[in-house]
Protein backbone atom coordinates (compact mmCIF):
# COMPACT_ATOMS: atom_id res chain seq x y z
CA UNK A 1 0.00 0.00 0.00
CA UNK A 2 1.46 3.36 -1.04
CA UNK A 3 0.92 5.96 1.68
CA UNK A 4 -0.34 9.48 1.04
CA UNK A 5 -0.95 10.80 4.56
CA UNK A 6 1.73 9.05 6.60
CA UNK A 7 5.42 8.35 6.10
CA UNK A 8 7.26 5.27 7.34
CA UNK A 9 10.98 4.85 7.93
CA UNK A 10 12.62 1.68 9.25
CA UNK A 11 16.17 1.82 10.56
CA UNK A 12 18.01 0.01 13.34
CA UNK A 13 14.90 -2.10 13.99
CA UNK A 14 12.83 1.02 14.72
CA UNK A 15 9.83 1.93 12.58
CA UNK A 16 9.08 5.65 12.67
CA UNK A 17 5.59 6.57 11.48
CA UNK A 18 5.06 10.26 10.74
CA UNK A 19 1.56 11.68 10.32
CA UNK A 20 2.07 13.70 7.16
CA UNK A 21 -0.55 16.37 6.54
CA UNK A 22 1.39 19.31 7.98
CA UNK A 23 -0.66 21.88 6.07
CA UNK A 24 -3.75 20.56 7.92
CA UNK A 25 -1.93 20.06 11.24
CA UNK A 26 -2.06 16.32 10.47
CA UNK A 27 -5.83 16.23 10.87
CA UNK A 28 -7.16 12.68 10.96
CA UNK A 29 -9.06 11.33 7.94
CA UNK A 30 -10.49 7.95 6.89
CA UNK A 31 -7.49 7.53 4.57
CA UNK A 32 -5.05 8.24 7.38
CA UNK A 33 -6.88 5.65 9.46
CA UNK A 34 -6.52 3.03 6.72
CA UNK A 35 -2.85 3.82 6.29
CA UNK A 36 -2.15 3.61 10.02
CA UNK A 37 -3.97 0.29 10.26
CA UNK A 38 -1.92 -1.03 7.35
CA UNK A 39 1.39 0.23 8.77
CA UNK A 40 0.80 -1.14 12.27
CA UNK A 41 -0.46 -4.48 10.93
CA UNK A 42 2.66 -4.91 8.80
CA UNK A 43 4.93 -3.82 11.66
CA UNK A 44 3.43 -6.44 13.95
CA UNK A 45 4.27 -9.20 11.46
CA UNK A 46 7.78 -7.94 10.67
CA UNK A 47 10.46 -9.34 12.98
CA UNK A 48 12.84 -6.62 11.80
CA UNK A 49 10.66 -4.13 13.69
CA UNK A 50 11.46 -4.13 17.41
CA UNK A 51 9.73 -0.86 18.33
CA UNK A 52 7.52 1.79 16.73
CA UNK A 53 7.65 5.58 17.11
CA UNK A 54 4.80 7.78 15.92
CA UNK A 55 5.05 11.55 15.56
CA UNK A 56 3.67 14.37 13.42
CA UNK A 57 5.17 16.38 10.57
CA UNK A 58 5.40 20.12 11.07
CA UNK A 59 4.13 21.96 14.14
CA UNK A 60 1.45 19.51 15.32
CA UNK A 61 1.08 15.87 16.22
CA UNK A 62 -2.57 15.65 15.16
CA UNK A 63 -5.16 18.40 15.50
CA UNK A 64 -8.03 15.90 15.63
CA UNK A 65 -10.48 14.81 12.99
CA UNK A 66 -10.64 16.83 9.79
CA UNK A 67 -13.83 18.75 10.59
CA UNK A 68 -14.05 20.17 7.09
CA UNK A 69 -14.21 16.67 5.72
CA UNK A 70 -16.74 15.65 8.37
CA UNK A 71 -19.07 18.51 7.37
CA UNK A 72 -18.73 18.00 3.63
CA UNK A 73 -21.67 16.63 1.59
CA UNK A 74 -19.69 13.45 1.01
CA UNK A 75 -19.88 12.65 4.72
CA UNK A 76 -23.65 12.97 4.92
CA UNK A 77 -23.95 9.19 4.95
CA UNK A 78 -22.75 9.24 8.56
CA UNK A 79 -26.08 10.72 9.60
CA UNK A 80 -27.93 7.71 8.20
CA UNK A 81 -25.52 5.10 9.54
CA UNK A 82 -27.05 2.35 11.65
CA UNK A 83 -25.85 3.43 15.09
CA UNK A 84 -25.72 -0.17 16.30
CA UNK A 85 -23.31 -1.11 13.51
CA UNK A 86 -21.19 2.05 13.49
CA UNK A 87 -17.62 1.83 14.81
CA UNK A 88 -15.54 4.99 15.09
CA UNK A 89 -12.30 5.20 13.13
CA UNK A 90 -10.19 6.10 16.15
CA UNK A 91 -11.19 2.80 17.71
CA UNK A 92 -9.84 0.91 14.72
CA UNK A 93 -6.42 2.39 15.46
CA UNK A 94 -6.40 2.12 19.27
CA UNK A 95 -7.79 -1.42 19.40
CA UNK A 96 -5.25 -2.57 16.84
CA UNK A 97 -2.39 -1.01 18.82
CA UNK A 98 -3.80 -2.58 22.00
CA UNK A 99 -3.28 -6.06 20.53
CA UNK A 100 0.18 -5.48 19.03
CA UNK A 101 3.25 -7.49 20.02
CA UNK A 102 5.48 -4.44 19.46
CA UNK A 103 5.95 -1.51 21.87
CA UNK A 104 4.78 1.87 20.57
CA UNK A 105 6.17 5.26 21.60
CA UNK A 106 4.25 8.47 20.91
CA UNK A 107 6.40 11.56 20.35
CA UNK A 108 3.73 14.24 20.73
CA UNK A 109 4.83 17.48 19.11
CA UNK A 110 2.48 20.46 19.35
CA UNK A 111 -1.27 19.95 19.26
CA UNK A 112 -2.79 16.55 20.06
CA UNK A 113 -6.53 17.06 20.18
CA UNK A 114 -9.49 14.68 19.93
CA UNK A 115 -8.38 11.59 18.06
CA UNK A 116 -4.92 13.15 18.09
CA UNK A 117 -4.66 12.33 21.78
CA UNK A 118 -7.01 9.33 22.05
CA UNK A 119 -4.96 7.36 19.51
CA UNK A 120 -1.95 7.63 21.84
CA UNK A 121 -3.70 6.08 24.84
CA UNK A 122 -3.10 2.52 23.63
CA UNK A 123 0.59 3.30 23.13
CA UNK A 124 3.09 2.25 25.76
CA UNK A 125 5.15 5.39 26.23
CA UNK A 126 4.05 8.97 25.57
CA UNK A 127 6.56 11.81 25.36
CA UNK A 128 5.60 15.43 24.73
CA UNK A 129 7.35 18.54 23.52
CA UNK A 130 7.24 21.50 25.88
CA UNK A 131 4.85 23.29 23.51
CA UNK A 132 2.45 20.33 23.28
CA UNK A 133 -1.23 20.95 23.93
CA UNK A 134 -3.48 17.97 24.60
CA UNK A 135 -7.26 17.99 24.71
CA UNK A 136 -10.19 15.59 24.87
CA UNK A 137 -12.40 18.30 23.37
CA UNK A 138 -15.40 16.17 22.41
CA UNK A 139 -17.99 17.80 24.67
CA UNK A 140 -16.99 21.19 23.25
CA UNK A 141 -17.82 19.88 19.77
CA UNK A 142 -21.15 18.35 20.75
CA UNK A 143 -19.65 14.86 20.71
CA UNK A 144 -18.61 12.12 23.13
CA UNK A 145 -15.22 10.43 23.59
CA UNK A 146 -14.13 7.81 21.06
CA UNK A 147 -11.26 5.43 20.42
CA UNK A 148 -12.06 3.44 23.59
CA UNK A 149 -10.69 6.44 25.53
CA UNK A 150 -13.24 5.94 28.33
CA UNK A 151 -11.50 2.58 28.94
CA UNK A 152 -7.88 3.65 28.45
CA UNK A 153 -7.77 7.11 30.03
CA UNK A 154 -8.90 6.18 33.60
CA UNK A 155 -6.27 3.44 33.64
CA UNK A 156 -3.59 5.99 32.82
CA UNK A 157 -4.56 9.06 34.87
CA UNK A 158 -7.18 7.72 37.30
CA UNK A 159 -10.95 8.05 37.20
CA UNK A 160 -11.13 11.50 38.78
CA UNK A 161 -8.68 13.16 36.39
CA UNK A 162 -10.19 11.32 33.43
CA UNK A 163 -13.63 12.63 34.36
CA UNK A 164 -12.32 16.18 34.59
CA UNK A 165 -10.55 16.00 31.22
CA UNK A 166 -13.43 14.32 29.38
CA UNK A 167 -16.27 16.37 30.86
CA UNK A 168 -14.66 19.80 30.59
CA UNK A 169 -12.97 19.12 27.27
CA UNK A 170 -10.31 21.65 28.20
CA UNK A 171 -6.86 21.82 26.65
CA UNK A 172 -3.92 21.07 28.94
CA UNK A 173 -0.24 21.81 28.53
CA UNK A 174 2.62 19.36 28.54
CA UNK A 175 3.57 19.97 32.17
CA UNK A 176 0.06 19.23 33.42
CA UNK A 177 -0.05 16.16 31.20
CA UNK A 178 3.16 14.95 32.82
CA UNK A 179 1.92 15.74 36.32
CA UNK A 180 -1.13 13.50 35.87
CA UNK A 181 0.79 10.71 34.13
CA UNK A 182 -0.65 11.23 30.66
CA UNK A 183 2.90 11.68 29.35
CA UNK A 184 6.08 10.46 31.01
CA UNK A 185 8.54 13.12 29.86
CA UNK A 186 8.46 16.70 28.57
CA UNK A 187 11.26 17.68 26.23
CA UNK A 188 12.27 20.53 23.98
CA UNK A 189 10.92 20.21 20.45
CA UNK A 190 14.37 19.45 19.04
CA UNK A 191 15.01 16.69 21.60
CA UNK A 192 11.61 14.99 21.38
CA UNK A 193 12.12 12.49 18.56
CA UNK A 194 15.78 11.85 19.47
CA UNK A 195 14.66 10.93 23.00
CA UNK A 196 11.94 8.65 21.60
CA UNK A 197 14.55 7.02 19.42
CA UNK A 198 16.93 6.64 22.36
CA UNK A 199 14.26 4.70 24.25
CA UNK A 200 13.36 2.64 21.18
CA UNK A 201 17.01 1.76 20.54
CA UNK A 202 17.42 0.65 24.13
CA UNK A 203 14.45 -1.69 23.67
CA UNK A 204 15.70 -2.93 20.30
CA UNK A 205 19.24 -3.64 21.49
CA UNK A 206 18.74 -4.93 25.01
CA UNK A 207 15.42 -6.77 25.28
CA UNK A 208 13.97 -10.01 24.00
CA UNK A 209 11.24 -9.26 21.43
CA UNK A 210 9.19 -12.23 22.63
CA UNK A 211 9.58 -11.25 26.29
CA UNK A 212 8.54 -7.70 25.38
CA UNK A 213 5.50 -8.96 23.47
CA UNK A 214 4.41 -11.12 26.40
CA UNK A 215 5.13 -8.42 28.99
CA UNK A 216 3.17 -5.84 27.00
CA UNK A 217 0.11 -8.04 26.80
CA UNK A 218 0.38 -9.22 30.40
CA UNK A 219 0.22 -5.59 31.45
CA UNK A 220 -2.62 -4.52 29.16
CA UNK A 221 -4.76 -7.63 29.47
CA UNK A 222 -4.28 -8.47 33.14
CA UNK A 223 -4.51 -4.98 34.64
CA UNK A 224 -8.29 -5.27 34.42
CA UNK A 225 -8.52 -8.80 35.88
CA UNK A 226 -10.99 -9.10 38.75
CA UNK A 227 -8.30 -10.34 41.17
CA UNK A 228 -4.47 -10.15 41.17
CA UNK A 229 -4.27 -13.94 41.39
CA UNK A 230 -5.57 -14.12 37.82
CA UNK A 231 -2.63 -12.00 36.69
CA UNK A 232 -0.21 -14.14 38.70
CA UNK A 233 -1.53 -17.35 37.15
CA UNK A 234 -0.74 -16.25 33.61
CA UNK A 235 2.48 -14.51 34.68
CA UNK A 236 3.65 -17.77 36.26
CA UNK A 237 2.77 -19.73 33.14
CA UNK A 238 4.62 -17.28 30.90
CA UNK A 239 7.60 -17.11 33.30
CA UNK A 240 7.93 -20.91 33.40
CA UNK A 241 7.66 -21.08 29.61
CA UNK A 242 10.34 -18.41 29.10
CA UNK A 243 12.68 -20.25 31.50
CA UNK A 244 12.70 -23.13 28.99
CA UNK A 245 13.48 -20.85 26.03
CA UNK A 246 16.82 -19.79 24.53
CA UNK A 247 16.21 -16.10 25.19
CA UNK A 248 16.19 -16.54 28.97
CA UNK A 249 19.44 -18.48 28.81
CA UNK A 250 20.95 -15.79 26.59
CA UNK A 251 19.73 -13.09 28.96
CA UNK A 252 21.45 -14.75 31.91
CA UNK A 253 24.68 -15.55 30.03
CA UNK A 254 25.03 -12.07 28.52
CA UNK A 255 24.61 -10.54 31.97
CA UNK A 256 27.20 -12.83 33.54
CA UNK A 257 29.62 -12.32 30.64
CA UNK A 258 29.04 -8.54 30.69
CA UNK A 259 28.15 -8.32 27.00
CA UNK A 260 25.19 -7.25 24.89
CA UNK A 261 22.54 -9.95 24.46
CA UNK A 262 21.81 -11.68 21.18
CA UNK A 263 18.18 -12.73 21.47
CA UNK A 264 17.04 -15.10 18.72
CA UNK A 265 13.34 -15.72 19.36
CA UNK A 266 10.86 -14.11 16.96
CA UNK A 267 7.37 -12.83 17.82
CA UNK A 268 6.10 -13.96 14.40
CA UNK A 269 6.93 -17.62 15.01
CA UNK A 270 7.97 -18.27 18.60
CA UNK A 271 5.11 -17.15 20.82
CA UNK A 272 3.86 -19.82 23.26
CA UNK A 273 0.96 -22.06 22.34
CA UNK A 274 -1.17 -20.46 25.07
CA UNK A 275 -0.86 -17.05 23.38
CA UNK A 276 -3.28 -15.35 23.16
CA UNK A 277 -4.73 -16.44 26.50
CA UNK A 278 -7.59 -13.94 26.22
CA UNK A 279 -10.65 -14.10 24.01
CA UNK A 280 -10.05 -12.19 20.81
CA UNK A 281 -12.69 -9.53 20.21
CA UNK A 282 -14.12 -8.66 16.82
CA UNK A 283 -14.03 -4.90 16.38
CA UNK A 284 -17.02 -5.04 14.02
CA UNK A 285 -19.43 -6.61 16.53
Amino acid sequence: MAYEQIKCDLSEHILTITLNRPEKLNAFTPLMCEELVDAFTKADKDDDVRAVIITGAGRAFCAGADLGMMLSPASSAVSTTDIEAYRDLAGRVTLLIYDLKKPVIAAINGAAVGVGVTMTLAMDIRLASSDARLGFVFTRRGLVPEGASTWFLPRIVGLGKAAELLITGRIIGAEEAAACGLVSEVLSAENLVPRAREIALDIAKNTSPVAVALSRQLLWKMSSADHPVEANKIESKAFAWMLQCPDSREGAMSFLEKRSPNFVMRPSADMPNFYPWWKRRDFTT
